[in-house]
């Protein structure tokens, strides 16, 4: 909440920018080994032996731009935190609307298949 006790907006999810990044398998490999548990860059480093150190923090500049990441500093070291809410909001976006009309054709068509109304019982033939 604000200072005045109005709730503040959640900052609005670029979606070209979250899907930008997860078009990059590495980068989609790289908020795997978050998922679970922060990561520090060296241990992402350690965890992508075939990328240089410079790669990785590219990689996670492109994560953070998007709002999949958010670093956090301590000491010497840099914790990566995985952010979950813009993939989310991609989904409640694209996939979910997107998914459940596509089970809604999918019953259609298997009813259509059946030769039955969907909500009706199949048929028993009599042997």
């Amino acid at each position: 909440m604000s200072s005045h006790g109005v709730r503040a907006e959640p900052d609005p999810v670029d979606e070209d920018l979250v899907f930008k990044a997860l078009a990059s398998s590495t980068r989609r490999r790289i908020l795997d080994a978050l998922k679970d548990q922060p990561r520090t860059t060296g241990d992402l480093c350690e965890r992508f032996p075939h990328l240089d150190r410079c790669t990785v923090m590219q990689h996670l500049r492109v994560l953070e731009a998007a709002g999949l990441v958010i670093a956090q500093r301590k000491g010497r070291e840099r914790w990566n935190h995985l952010d979950p809410l813009p993939i989310k909001h991609i989904h409640d976006r694209w996939i979910g609307d997107y998914a459940s009309a596509a089970v809604g054709m999918l019953a259609t068509l298997k009813s259509d298949l059946e030769g039955r109304t969907p909500g009706q019982r199949p048929r028993h033939h009599a042997g």
